[in-house]
């Protein structure tokens, strides 16, 4: 932890006082060195990530003191941002912090990519991967809402349990199977029309052996293998086989369509169709223990650090 004097507040700028920062893991990538999430990591920079904040002292219109916001303001306690780079978090919908998991990029990730991009029908079986996560765990649940057959991947029986018994999965194998292919085979009668994939790694080549012709698969993330040494390639011949399709994509994209999600998102959980639960740490100085049990895959739901109090009703 570094302790900097807050920067002075400038014309269209807001100050910042943060209360949830997201952990996700495309600041992995970040940290390692990737250059499509703006600045590349340097040693001393503040590592990046969307928090929701209150505007504590706004020399812009659209802000006032006390308006809850979310943006990259990244692992700080208080910060300065453009008011261009903001958004408003409307506390009516649902408590403030699901605007960094369920109805915010984790939930338009899922929405996008498996309404958009997966499209499942009626009927068909579709395997999502990390199913326990924040994606995964909204991107199954629309695939049932949608009225497929929902088969998850997670790391362990009590996550699995969350998965079937919570957010109504109708199957979930662990990756720590020692036969995870056997393991989705026997889930998978009729194999698998479409794949959620978040991690990557041997999940994604047991599924890829269990693929229906005409398949599609859609690339959300490598988790698994983000900053792996050994990290290698998957044999494409079963998509060959099954002609099948693979399309990779990025929910930075597709920020536009937030409004759109979080109204959508709302009504679902309103509904009682689409769950979601949070996986809380408090306190900044704790934000590396949550990015670690984030990236090993120790939390469930939505990685989320508390860094104040939150003002709204929850």
């Amino acid at each position: 932890l570094v302790e900097d004097p807050s920067s002075e507040v400038g014309a269209g700028e807001v100050l910042l006082r943060t209360i949830w920062l997201s952990m996700d893991p495309y600041q992995r990538n970040w940290m390692a060195g990737a250059r499509n999430y703006g600045t590349a990591a340097r040693p001393g920079a503040t590592v990046i990530g969307r928090a929701v904040s209150e505007v504590v002292s706004s020399n812009d219109r659209r802000f006032a003191p006390g308006d809850i916001v979310c943006g990259e303001t990244g692992w700080q306690t208080h910060a300065v941002a453009p008011a261009d780079a903001l958004e408003s978090v409307d506390a009516t919908l649902a408590p403030i912090s699901t605007a960094l998991g369920v109805l915010g990029a984790p939930g338009l990730t899922a929405w996008v990519g498996m309404a958009d991009l997966g499209q499942p029908r009626s009927g068909e079986t579709v395997v999502v991967s990390a199913a326990a996560g924040a994606v995964g765990s909204v991107a199954g649940q629309l695939a049932r809402i949608f009225g497929a057959r929902v088969v998850g991947v997670a790391g362990d029986p009590r996550k699995c349990r969350h998965v079937v018994e919570d957010l109504g999965f109708h199957a979930c194998v662990s990756h720590r199977d020692s036969d995870v292919g056997a393991a989705l085979a026997r889930e998978c009668p009729g194999r698998v029309d479409l794949h959620f994939d978040n991690t990557g790694g041997p999940v994604t080549d047991a599924v890829y052996g269990l693929l229906a012709r005409d398949a599609r698969i859609v690339l959300c993330g490598l988790v698994a293998e983000y900053g792996a040494a050994d990290a290698r390639g998957h044999d494409l011949r079963p998509l060959l086989a099954a002609q099948a399709t693979l399309k990779a994509f990025s929910v930075r994209r597709n920020l536009h369509r937030m409004t759109e999600w979080r109204r959508r998102g709302s009504e679902w959980i309103r509904e009682g169709a689409l769950v979601h639960r949070e996986d809380v740490v408090r306190g900044i100085e704790r934000a590396p223990e949550a990015f670690i049990r984030m990236l090993s895959g120790q939390s469930i739901g939505k990685a989320l650090v508390q860094v104040a109090e939150d003002p709204s009703p929850r």
